[in-house]
């Protein structure tokens, strides 16, 4: 060879080793682009997705199928094919069925051995090979040729095979269609040692970014499973309000759904992601867990009087019967005894009729206690009836006078509205800042860092008459003035409280919207709700199905 002949040639040799060279260093940008993209992908399902498109890209396959080795309900291994890709039969979805983890499949064989599996034509498969491919099931079914495949296990850091990507089709125009045998010989070109080490690069990284997904997954349920522990202790220690947790939730999250779906008016420009949806539906599920630091007495307190006091007025006033009573006797006996049985009629008949006049104030007592122990509003003349109740006095069997209620018992009874006095309702209104103190406490991730102050704010008020900071419109976040809206429409609504009735919806709208005008709540959040009636889900379904 000349000179200029040799000197050709290593022009020509460098030029192809340049080349090479720069596609290797392209498949591996490509591999890194991957890579940050698998590992940035938490939605399990579009993770298994991204995967077989990645490697279908690189490789430039037709089609390629997804499988990941589970275990069933008795601990047996099996390959569960979850993810189908098809370029010439795009309509074809994904399949969710189990094969048997063993050599009868191609994705069996590779799983098996952990080693890839490069087959030229899967029609042309040696007899004495322990694989097979079934063509009826797919090929014959839907008018397709599958040709070169190449399987590749997919293997974690402790060398155990998670899954398989399976290839199929490596073609040499990216737009061909593969129907027939005339289309595979025409288009098809069989897989090599270079796409093996290419996608085996691949099928590391989604083994990583796989099993990062599995742990995601477990630590959410971790936290799902925490959360749902913390309502159950809720409902437990409020049984009065079971089930309030849930639906707030339900109301709250529906309510921001609506909101992200508006394209005009004062919502148009407001949009809850994903992360933040599910931020908000956190914050309703645990907004009330700080009620585990109020006591049981004030927490399920249902009327006036602590249940304590109630036994001990009612003790009493069956002392003061039998005491009438008795005083009643001791007098007809000693009636009886100075003037005779004809003597003393006059005198009993008066102590008689004087007993049953006492009765029967005792039993007029009796009925307004039990009436003003009820939480409703207390008027005048029911204040005025308690007064002179307190004022009596009756002398007990051990000889000292005792009031008919107790200066406690008055204050209790005295309630102007609902069944809490000021000290309990303080002590109540305390559960907001012991469920942001015990929020506060936890190392939320950074997409959950605000579920304690949305928490904190959902009794406040926009005109800063709420609690516990008296806070404005401008110190709450738009999570905390809808679930506020939300909490309150609840509390009116529901029906498992005992100590009250279910109020109409109507009217639980009503005072929404008086409560908005008033300027306490966001009057387009109220409207939204209201108008889209978004409350009719909750309030049809039993809150034990959420």
């Amino acid at each position: 060879m000349s000179a200029t002949g040799v000197a050709e040639s290593a022009v020509e040799e460098l030029e192809r080793t340049r080349k090479e060279l720069e596609q290797v260093r392209a498949e591996l940008r490509e591999l890194n682009k991957i890579g940050m993209a698998l590992m940035s992908e938490r939605d399990p399902e579009a993770l298994l997705g991204l995967i077989l498109t990645q490697a279908r890209a690189l490789t430039g396959s037709d089609a390629g199928s997804l499988y990941l080795v589970e275990e069933d309900e008795r601990g047996t291994e099996f390959l569960h094919f979850l993810r189908a890709q098809n370029d010439t039969l795009p309509h074809l979805g994904s399949p969710d069925m189990r094969l048997p983890l063993d050599d009868t499949s191609v994705a069996g064989h590779a799983a098996l051995s952990g080693e890839s599996l490069l087959v030229a034509d899967v029609y042309e498969i040696p007899e004495e090979s322990p694989y097979t491919f079934n063509r009826a099931a797919y090929d014959d079914a839907h008018g397709y040729r599958a040709k070169s495949m190449l399987a590749v296990p997919m293997v974690d850091h402790r060398d155990k095979t998670i899954g398989v990507l399976q290839l199929i089709n490596r073609k040499s125009d990216p737009d061909a269609s593969i129907h027939t045998d005339e289309d595979s010989d025409r288009w098809v070109l069989p897989y090599t040692d270079h796409e093996v080490s290419v996608v085996a690069s691949l099928a590391g990284q989604a083994a990583v970014s796989i099993e990062n997904g599995k742990l995601h997954q477990e630590i959410e349920n971790l936290l799902e499973g925490f959360i749902k522990a913390s309502v159950t202790a809720i409902d437990s220690r409020d049984p009065a309000t079971s089930g309030h947790s849930v639906r707030v939730t339900e109301l709250t999250c529906d309510t921001a759904e609506l909101i992200t779906q508006q394209t005009d008016g004062p919502f148009a420009d407001v949009a809850f992601s994903s992360g933040e949806m599910k931020q908000l539906r956190y914050a309703c599920l645990l907004h009330d867990f700080g009620k585990v630091g109020v006591r049981e007495a004030t927490l399920v307190k249902e009327e006036k009087l602590p249940p304590v006091m109630g036994a001990r007025v009612k003790g009493r006033f069956e002392l003061i019967r039998l005491t009438l009573e008795a005083d009643a006797a001791t007098a007809k006996t000693a009636a009886l005894q100075a003037k005779g049985i004809d003597g003393s009629a006059e005198d009993i008949t008066a102590i008689e009729e004087k007993l049953s006049d006492d009765l029967g104030t005792l039993a007029r007592y009796s009925d307004a206690i039990k009436a003003a122990n009820v939480p409703r509003v207390l008027d005048e003349e029911a204040a005025g009836i308690l007064e002179e109740i307190a004022s009596k006095g009756f002398m007990a069997p051990d000889g000292v006078e005792q009031p008919y209620l107790t200066p406690d018992e008055l204050h209790y009874l005295s309630i102007k509205r609902g069944n809490l006095d000021e000290a309990e309702r303080k002590e109540i209104e305390s559960h907001v800042v012991h469920s942001y103190d015990f929020l506060t406490n936890i190392p939320w991730t950074e997409d959950l860092s605000r579920i304690a102050e949305i928490v904190r704010g959902h009794h406040e008020k926009l005109n800063g008459k709420g609690y516990p900071d008296g806070a404005t419109r401008d110190q709450l976040s738009l999570e905390t003035r809808i679930m506020t809206v939300c909490d309150i429409f609840d509390a009116l609504t529901a029906s498992d409280r005992s100590y009250k009735r279910a109020m109409p919806v109507e009217k639980a709208l009503q005072i929404l919207r008086w409560e908005a005008e008033g300027g306490a709540l966001e009057p387009d959040i109220v409207e939204l709700f209201a108008e889209s009636e978004v409350y009719k889900k909750v309030l049809e379904k039993d809150w034990r199905e959420f």
